[in-house]
């Protein structure tokens, strides 16, 4: 004879009832999870659905947990608009510090005086108005001839430093470039050169 068939028996938890039909709800831990033929937002919605109560449940923790902790009022009325903000300063050309000696403020009023007036080759002043490096020099140093020639000797020093020394002189370094930048940022270096020597 043969024996009956035995099944495998199951414990039932206590988090199920005691029920043998498929159709039981699942344990009240158990994540949301969409049946098989459920579609994409069916499950989305069950996700959602579980992290509202997540974040219900964090938002009573956090007062619970922090409701000893005293807080002062916020005093609105002493908030006003925040402070706009800072308009930026221009940064001018480098040069010496105010208060430089009187050569170093001589040439840093030229290098000043090339980007107001304007730039030009081959002449001290052209039609226009514009100066060369030794034009500037000449109408900013008010008629000195001292004070012009030392500013030239200063000039000539910063140029053949940066350059070389195989530059002549002050004009032929003037005349070799094609706009003014060079010889202004030359200026305003000879200005600072001046200044830390003191003269």
């Amino acid at each position: 004879m043969q024996s009956p068939t035995q099944f495998p028996t199951r414990a039932v938890t206590a988090e199920e009832p005691p029920s043998g039909h498929a159709g039981t709800a699942p344990p009240a831990a158990a994540k949301p999870e969409g049946h098989p033929g459920d579609g994409l937002e069916a499950r989305l919605a069950a996700v959602k659905g579980e992290m509202d109560a997540r974040l219900a449940l964090a938002a009573v923790a956090y007062e619970v947990n922090t409701a000893h902790i005293a807080t002062p009022p916020v005093d609105w009325s002493r908030i006003g608009a925040p402070p706009a903000p800072a308009t930026p300063v221009p940064a001018g050309p480098p040069g010496p510090a105010p208060g430089a000696t009187p050569i170093a403020a001589l040439l840093h009023r030229a290098s000043l005086r090339l980007r107001t007036d304007g730039w030009c080759a081959g002449a001290l002043v052209d039609e226009d108005g514009h100066l060369c490096a030794q034009g500037a020099i000449r109408r900013e140093s008010g008629g000195d001839r001292h004070a012009e020639t030392q500013a030239m000797d200063v000039l000539l020093e910063a140029i053949r430093r940066r350059f070389g020394p195989h530059v002549e002189s002050v004009p032929s370094f003037n005349d070799a470039w094609g706009s003014g930048r060079e010889p202004t940022r030359m200026l305003e270096q000879a200005a600072i050169l001046a200044d830390a020597r003191g003269i």
